[in-house]
């Protein structure tokens, strides 16, 4: 076998031993939350800020057959994934890290952290105030002659979109420090665009956002507000000749 071959097998042979580590750590978190506190217990955490807007002695619905049992374990899954998330970013950096030269892992560590912890505060962000505005704000609209009884597989759907879409809005600021470290723009071009970005976000948030405006302010507002986080931060950042030439 030749060296190039030879080192392009380790590398599968070391991605292999990297994920299946990956997997044994979200399965084995999986098996303690499954054990205690139990899914079922998970999936009422997680529908707290629903169930606290419905009339009293209300519950969600569930309309498939196995659906009682397979929505608390998938909310399980990925709360296992979001706990051991941690072991995941170091096996993943542990695989990536001897490729990269010395200022680009400088660079990456510190990428790596600060978008997972931005990520899951945007999730944290839309549990604990997004949720109990928007639903508050939808149930106030529903009529007396009506009981509310959402599904809980729709109700699934709908958290994951919008953790989804907080957690990457709360990504701007570390997309703009890579848009200015790579040199693919400057800082004053980042000024420039602050009106289409107030646009988009706008837009943005109509369109992932249920059709009432508390929920899309909720939205757009941060984005705008973490895009002038990225471009206060871009000062530090940005490459000594892009200073010089702002300057």
């Amino acid at each position: 076998m030749t060296q190039p071959e030879d080192t392009f097998i380790s590398h599968l042979i070391e991605l292999r031993d990297r994920l299946l580590k990956s997997i044994v750590a979200v399965v084995a978190v999986f098996v303690v939350l499954f054990a205690y506190p139990g899914a079922s217990a998970i999936y009422d955490y997680l529908a707290q800020p629903m169930l606290a807007t419905l009339p009293a002695g209300t519950r969600m619905i569930a309309t498939g057959v196995i659906t009682p049992f397979m929505v608390p374990v998938k909310v399980t899954m990925l709360a296992a994934f979001v706990l051991a998330l941690p072991v995941v970013l170091y096996q993943a950096w542990s695989f990536i890290a001897p490729g990269l030269y010395l200022h680009e892992k400088r660079l990456a560590l510190p990428l790596i952290l600060s978008s997972t912890l931005l990520f899951l505060a945007g999730m944290a962000f839309c549990y604990f105030i997004v949720f109990q505005t928007v639903f508050q704000f939808i149930a106030s609209f529903a009529p007396q002659s009506i009981t509310p009884a959402p599904d809980i597989e729709a109700y699934l759907g709908f958290v994951m979109t919008m953790f989804i879409a907080f957690g990457l809005t709360f990504e701007v600021p570390v997309v703009v420090v890579l848009l200015l470290k790579t040199g693919i723009t400057t800082l004053p071009a980042l000024r420039q665009a602050r009106g289409y970005v107030i646009v988009g976000a706008f837009v943005i948030a109509a369109v992932i956002t249920p059709p009432d405006v508390i929920s899309q302010f909720m939205l757009a507002v941060p984005l705008c507000l973490l895009y002038e986080v990225g471009l206060w931060i871009g000062r530090f950042v940005q490459p000594k000749e892009a200073q010089q030439e702002a300057a």
